[in-house]
């Protein structure tokens, strides 16, 4: 009985020590979403352990989230993680940016923990991160619209319907607003896109083309807005700034179905979608009478 105590405490020392020279952190980039929002999350290793850490091609990382009410939510699948590389003593590795949302169900509002446990194989040791708390916040709808996907020519089946849905939730104190994709009864989520920051009496201009992508113009700061594109799979496919100039820009139609910016000054940014040029414009003139 007293070798058992004895190697107990040895064991519970060492644990210890391990512990305290290699550490384990979950690193968020934000710390609110909105439902089905993407929450890339990364974990860094810290060795300061005198030895080199080796992690090949077992799943050497495990993550887990519980809610505010200390229950674990159900767990579809580990996040993506490296393989196949070593941390050096005085060393810190870095994961990349591997998505949480697909991987647990966090679709509810409320305040979350997620911590991260990394298996040393070579040491028979799993260290375990302290708990990083995010909440998931409920956004206003500002702006909804069912539409058809399009189809190829030869197709004669009813089209697909899908949602197109404008959100706006409070971060930090600032307002955001966010883009969603569903279909047509939204018990499907394809897509979420955090737009970016909106001022508090903007109102958004949207308009479909006649491939339906939405059109989305809104005002993002005190004489700047932001002009968007995003196609029927959710996917923006253009992304512009304008300033007021002599008049405030607005979206127009013109007889084709077309859809441009009249007014307003194009300012091109490195942010831009596609990459810039300064002999682009996105301008058309506006429709016959």
């Amino acid at each position: 009985m007293k070798n058992l105590v004895l190697l107990l405490a040895v064991w519970l020392a060492f644990a210890g020590s391990v512990s305290a020279q290699v550490t384990v952190e979950v690193l968020l980039s934000q710390d609110q979403f909105v439902p089905n929002e993407p929450i890339p999350a990364r974990v860094r290793v810290t060795n300061h352990s005198g030895q080199t850490i080796y992690f090949g091609q077992d799943d050497w990382l495990s993550m887990s989230v519980e809610s505010r009410d200390g229950q674990v939510v159900d767990k579809f699948g580990e996040p993506a993680q490296p393989h196949g590389f070593d941390v050096k003593s005085s060393e810190i590795a870095t994961t990349p940016r591997a998505d949480l949302e697909p991987c647990f169900s966090v679709g509810r509002p409320g305040r979350y923990w997620v911590t991260a446990t990394v298996h040393i194989k070579d040491w028979d040791r799993a260290l375990t991160s302290a708990p990083v708390h995010f909440d998931v916040v409920r956004g206003v709808r500002a702006w909804e619209q069912e539409f058809g996907v399009p189809q190829s020519p030869t197709n004669h089946d009813a089209p697909e319907v899908r949602k197109y849905i404008l959100q706006q939730a409070t971060m930090s104190r600032q307002m955001k607003l966010y883009f969603r994709l569903t279909d047509a009864t939204e018990t499907k989520t394809f897509r979420v896109t955090p737009i970016g920051p909106m001022i508090s009496f903007s109102d958004p201009q949207t308009r479909l083309d006649q491939d339906n992508n939405l059109h989305l113009l809104y005002q993002d700061g005190s004489h700047l807005y932001a002009y968007l594109v995003f196609n029927p799979n959710g996917e923006m496919t253009l992304r512009q700034t304008y300033d007021y100039g002599s008049s405030a820009p607005h979206l127009k139609v013109d007889d084709a179905g077309n859809v441009g910016i009249i007014g307003g000054v194009r300012r091109y940014s490195e942010h831009d979608i596609p990459v810039s040029r300064a002999s682009l414009t996105n301008v058309i003139p506006p429709p016959a009478p």
